[in-house]
């Protein structure tokens, strides 16, 4: 049976076998929790991101790729890119809900058992904040994949906590 937990704070201090990344297309780094990966991992993460972009050109909006965790309490990152919110016009439920599987799909062949996820897309990318949190629960409970017995959820900002607090008692 798969744990489900909620932590409100900081994504890079958590110790799990792999923490998400909400990257960029290019997989260099950004802003926001990308950013914070990167200052706190170190340049092995940039190293590899870039050997990543080499072989295959950075990595698609829904997709996920892994790297290690450089100075990281965890083993791996994985790096999803999420949809920018576009009013719903622009496919962005799926591509949001492809974030999650796509790592958790990663997760799985990588042997990792306990994985923790920020609230992707919800920062600069604007997605509404209700949604993108009844997306990313949903997808984790029903997604199958018996070897991860831990997810946690990391919410940096009061509002994305309650929020997740209140849906995932719901449960």
């Amino acid at each position: 049976m798969m744990e489900i937990r909620l932590i409100k704070g900081d994504i890079t201090k958590i110790e799990v076998d792999a923490i998400v990344n909400a990257a960029n297309t290019s997989l260099l780094g950004g802003g926001g929790v990308d950013g914070a990966i990167h200052r706190v991992g170190g340049p092995q993460i940039l190293e590899e991101c870039r050997k990543i972009r080499a072989r295959q050109g950075g990595c698609k909006v829904g997709e996920a790729v892994i790297t290690t965790a450089g100075n990281l309490n965890a083993k791996f990152v994985i790096h999803t890119v999420g949809p920018r919110w576009n009013e719903g016009n622009s496919n962005e439920a799926e591509k949001l809900k492809n974030c999650y599987i796509n790592s958790l799909k990663l997760a799985s062949e990588n042997g990792i058992k306990s994985i923790a996820f920020p609230n992707i897309s919800t920062g600069i990318y604007g997605y509404p904040l209700e949604e993108a949190a009844d997306i990313a629960i949903k997808t984790v409970t029903e997604a199958d994949f018996p070897e991860i017995k831990s997810i946690t959820f990391v919410c940096f900002g009061d509002d994305n906590y309650r929020l997740y607090d209140k849906k995932i008692k719901q449960l």
